[in-house]
């Protein structure tokens, strides 16, 4: 069976990073392109960055310029690495291939707050 597994989340102060984790069971992430999306209570599911192949990134405005998204394929993982974290940027982080989202994890809660 299909399987998505995010961790890394946390809480963290406002100016914080943290680095999230993707791993898969059941298929081999290296084969889609990746993206991370977050969730917060009463807004649609938003996604903030995405990888195509092996280096090519995608950025959602609200994001650009503090996260990076980058994949190892020796571990077949993807990672979020998240820096100058602002409280706005709490909610639920949930790995996916973009377009083909049937199957969701249970995503890595993300607290910023001071």
């Amino acid at each position: 069976q299909l399987q998505l597994v995010e961790s890394g989340g946390g809480l963290v102060q406002p100016g914080g990073s943290l680095r999230l984790s993707c791993t898969a069971s059941g298929f081999t992430l290296g084969n889609y392109a990746i993206g991370w999306f977050r969730q917060v209570p009463g807004k649609e599911r938003e996604l903030v960055a995405s990888i195509i192949g092996g280096a090519t990134t995608v950025y959602a405005d609200s994001v650009k310029g503090r996260f990076t998204i980058s994949r190892d394929n020796r571990k077949d993982t993807v990672y979020l690495q998240m820096d100058s974290l602002k409280i706005e940027d709490t909610a639920v982080y949930y790995c996916n291939a973009p377009g083909r989202e049937t199957h969701w994890g249970q995503g890595t809660q993300v607290t910023v707050s001071s």
